[in-house]
């Protein structure tokens, strides 16, 4: 079963009358990177809230949001009274210092003092273990839907990246009825241009076929077909591992890109330089889904 790194869940519980709505959001990453967006109360769980998703997720670029909604009644924020108390007096001793007396029309002080910093603070409340755990229920709901998610788009992963090794199997094939003719077509125009130069005119055969059959082994290919086909089966065959296996696919999708330069390199035939291009192209396709494999 192949999964994808992209991923995404949502998921609601609530607790004595507070709403919390969880979200993830998945994409690809070399390694698991967790970005949390979390009210400041959860703060104090935030590294068993990363193990619990990194044991679920694995890996990939992980952002989990979770919006807290309190119960009706319930505020978040509490007024420093003795504070107001002290911008008040401050403001009416101000008020009769200054050299034109008090003001006689009346002054809307709260208004002021509301505004001045640390007047509203946020609620001390500390996070109950029975919100926690039913966060934990969310969580693990949110989690399954993710994986469910990354089940879905790993099978269309599946079938693209089956589809590009086959590809890349079946335009291996169509290289061999064009290896006789690139052989001969080599030998000819050795001899051509042997043959143009005079004063090469006289020279011995048997040595001549001798350096003719070292130089054509040279530009055998069989050796890079059969690894070639080799890394496509056990591309194929990695494929269906039940495992995470995305890094494993992109290192033999490197393999497999050494093997296509070679054939390229060593082919001297037109036609099997476009069943090269054509192979490579494949390959690039094949690289950048395997990058979505978890």
């Amino acid at each position: 079963m192949t999964f994808s790194m992209t991923g995404y869940g949502k998921s609601n519980c609530q607790y004595k009358g507070r709403a919390l709505t969880i979200e993830i959001r998945t994409l690809n990453s070399k390694q698991g990177d967790i970005n949390l967006r979390i009210p400041s109360i959860f703060r104090e769980k935030e590294l068993e809230m990363r193990d619990i998703v990194s044991a679920q997720l694995d890996r990939g670029k992980i952002d989990l949001l979770v919006q807290r909604d309190l119960a009706e009644g319930e505020v978040a924020t509490e007024l420093n009274e003795s504070l107001v108390h002290s911008f008040y007096k401050l403001f009416k001793k101000l008020e009769t210092s200054m050299e034109e007396g008090p003001s006689k029309n009346s002054v809307d002080y709260l208004s002021l003092i509301i505004k001045m910093p640390d007047v509203l603070k946020p609620a001390a409340i500390d996070l109950e273990e029975g919100e926690f755990e039913s966060f934990k229920v969310g969580l693990n709901e949110c989690l399954l839907r993710v994986n469910e998610f990354r089940k879905q788009e790993g099978q269309k992963l599946e079938i693209v990246l089956s589809e590009g090794a086959q590809n890349i199997k079946n335009a291996l094939k169509s290289i061999i009825p064009f290896e006789e003719d690139r052989l001969n077509r080599i030998r000819k125009r050795i001899y051509s241009n042997l043959g143009e130069d005079s004063e090469n005119a006289a020279f011995d055969k048997d040595r001549f076929e001798q350096e003719l059959i070292y130089y054509l082994e040279k530009l055998d290919i069989t050796e890079e077909k059969v690894r070639l086909e080799a890394h496509c089966d056990y591309f194929l065959k990695t494929l269906r591992d039940e495992s995470s296996k995305g890094k494993k696919l992109s290192f033999i999708a490197q393999e497999m890109g050494r093997e296509i330069n070679t054939l390229g390199s060593k082919a001297q035939h037109s036609e099997m330089q476009q069943i090269v291009v054509e192979m490579k192209d494949e390959l690039e396709k094949i690289k950048e889904q395997a990058l979505n494999v978890l």
